[in-house]
């Protein structure tokens, strides 16, 4: 294992992590072979692609002896694939903590409207214009805007409206209703919030387990990007998340982060925290997969 000083850049091993890669690569193996994918959201950002390499860095549903906590929740693909039996999800943006509840609440009505919706690029825009209704109504609304719109970016104007251009039908039926029935199975035993990180950071208990994936650019200090609800996530954030964090480890609970490689980032945590450099991941393209992107994960334990 190549290990470099965090003064040198940030392609950064902590000296401290120390695991054998042919039982890595074992673990990766049994775990993708019982990996049961439930994907019904295009998120830009999510781990979807680099989960054969996070979970075995993760532990287990049946290693948790406490509850699962994840909040920066976006596309939920930690979650969806290993399958927590109790958990807290949390998320900022509201429509999306919308989505989630009415899916858990009544699955059935939202694939309704959503299959009811018309399929013209005039109509998305209609559709997109519209933000009242039901909450099975704006779920709908969100998950068709989210499976229609251009490369399932999550962009808001200044009032707080989703302005994504279209992007076409093809990817709308790649869902079906039985993917969201599957969604809602995953969420019974989930508590849904609508709340800042550190409000739900400070809910974790010794024994409890927390996964985070705060908004970040791969090997950027800060997160400064458009195509998200909350584009700017500072370093002030980012030392704020670090704070949050050190109590939690001080009350027993064990958490796992994805960020950027930055090296600043990483003096939050090098003193006391485990870090392995991501092999693989979305990198400063978007749905594009680089070799080094400048992604890390940092763990407590």
């Amino acid at each position: 294992m190549n290990i470099v000083s965090p003064d040198k850049g940030t392609n950064i091993i902590s000296s401290r992590l120390c695991y054998n890669i042919e039982k890595l690569k074992t673990k990766m193996k049994i775990l993708t072979s019982k990996q049961k994918h439930v994907k019904f959201l295009r998120y830009p950002g999510g781990k979807q692609r680099m989960l054969t390499f996070l979970l075995p860095l993760l532990p287990t549903p049946a290693e948790i002896k406490g509850s699962y906590y994840e909040p920066f929740l976006g596309g939920g693909a930690v979650f969806f694939s290993s399958s927590p039996t109790r958990a807290v999800l949390s998320d900022r943006n509201s429509e999306l903590i919308n989505l989630y509840q009415s899916l858990k609440a009544d699955p059935v009505a939202v694939w309704d409207y959503f299959e009811a919706f018309p399929d013209t690029k005039e109509d998305y825009y209609s559709i997109r214009a519209e933000d009242t209704g039901s909450s099975e109504f704006r779920a709908a609304r969100t998950l068709y805007l989210n499976r229609t719109c251009f490369k399932g970016m999550w962009r808001y104007n200044s009032s707080g409206m989703f302005n994504v251009g279209y992007g076409g039908q093809g990817r709308r039926w790649a869902i079906s209703q039985k993917s969201l029935l599957e969604v809602s199975q995953h969420l019974q035993n989930a508590t849904l919030l609508n709340e800042d990180f550190e409000n739900v950071i400070q809910l974790a208990k010794k024994d409890d387990f927390i996964f985070l994936d705060p908004p970040y650019k791969p090997g950027a200090k800060e997160m400064d990007d458009g195509h998200y609800q909350y584009g700017c996530f500072t370093f002030k954030d980012q030392e704020r998340l670090s704070c949050a964090l050190q109590e939690a480890t001080k009350r027993g609970v064990k958490w796992a982060m994805t960020t950027s490689s930055h090296p600043d980032i990483l003096k939050l945590y090098r003193k006391s925290c485990k870090i392995v450099q991501i092999p693989q991941g979305t990198g400063s393209r978007l749905g594009i997969t680089d070799e080094n992107p400048g992604e890390v994960v940092i763990k407590n334990y």
